[in-house]
């Protein structure tokens, strides 16, 4: 599958600290499989004040997409590595929380005792060990110690760049903690090229290709459907799959608008099971060129 060579060659770029260079038409998978490499979607819904531990196994890919106006790439990517940061320390902060706490309690019951207490007889809550500020500070420094968890950054939309944006890239990545990967369209390959001393450091190239006839075939056999589709789980016939075959060419955009097409005329025409006509008038919606 071309997802598994996707990652093959994010692997490579992050064990050796290279800058990758990923490219391909639209709609091939480019942008699903950075996100689902980086467990982008798993960063979006980490709600840390639930989480007592951190995930396993830890995330360590940040996947940035450039704004059209993209004046501040070093800060946004910045913002995006503290986020990572912020979930593998957070256990931590959660322990650390609540061991102060635990003193904190202490040492206001031990002030609350003293009241009726005479003054040769009150206990000293400074004496206390340990006291809360060295527990506070080792925390602190525990959590300084903590290291950067970003190993690799992923870049999507590459193309939306311009020559300051490049180049606040190649500052990161000069930096020499993590390997890089910039995705982009066929032609990206050309004007990276312009830029000698970011074209230098490209060390593995990756083109993004259509899915193949028997890839294709392999995900309908296996049932497979976009988020929020359900199709009739009877195997499909020759004649179905090869039409959707012939009518998406391997494009796994239109593949997954495609199906989504096929489960609405399902349903607004009572059908249980996914016939060629069936197919047929979902494509009349979609614009997927000719079959």
């Amino acid at each position: 599958m071309e997802y598994r060579r996707f990652v093959e060659f994010c692997d490579a770029c992050r064990q050796y600290r290279y800058i990758g260079l990923c490219f391909g038409p639209p709609g091939v998978g480019k942008t699903l499989s950075a996100s689902r490499y980086s467990r982008n979607e798993t960063i979006g819904t980490y709600d840390s004040s639930i989480k007592e531990t951190p995930l396993v196994p830890p995330v360590d890919t940040v996947l940035y997409t450039p704004l059209v106006m993209n004046s501040r790439v070093d800060s946004d990517i910045k913002r995006a590595r503290e986020t990572v940061a912020g979930m593998v320390r957070w256990p931590l902060r959660r322990e650390a929380q609540a061991t102060l706490k635990t003193l904190r309690d202490r040492d206001e019951a031990c002030r609350t005792k003293n009241l009726d207490l005479p003054i040769q007889q009150r206990t000293d809550i400074a004496a206390l060990k340990p006291s809360y500020m060295q527990v506070f500070a080792d925390y602190a420094a525990r959590e300084k110690a903590c290291s950067d968890p970003t190993t690799l950054i992923v870049v999507d939309e590459v193309d939306r760049l311009r020559m300051n944006s490049l180049e606040q890239l190649r500052a990161i990545f000069d930096e020499g903690a993590t390997g890089l990967v910039l995705i982009g369209m066929p032609g990206i390959e050309q004007r990276v090229a312009r830029f000698a001393q970011l074209y230098s450091r490209i060390g593995f190239v990756h083109e993004f290709r259509p899915l193949g006839e028997t890839e294709i075939e392999k995900l309908l056999d296996d049932h497979w459907t976009p988020r929020g589709v359900r199709l009739p789980n009877e195997p499909m016939t020759t004649e179905v799959k090869a039409a959707i075959i012939r009518m998406t060419a391997g494009n796994f955009r239109l593949l997954k608008r495609l199906l989504a097409q096929i489960e609405r005329v399902l349903d607004a025409n009572n059908i249980d099971t996914i016939t060629a006509e069936a197919v047929l008038l979902a494509r009349e919606s979609l614009v997927i060129g000719q079959a």
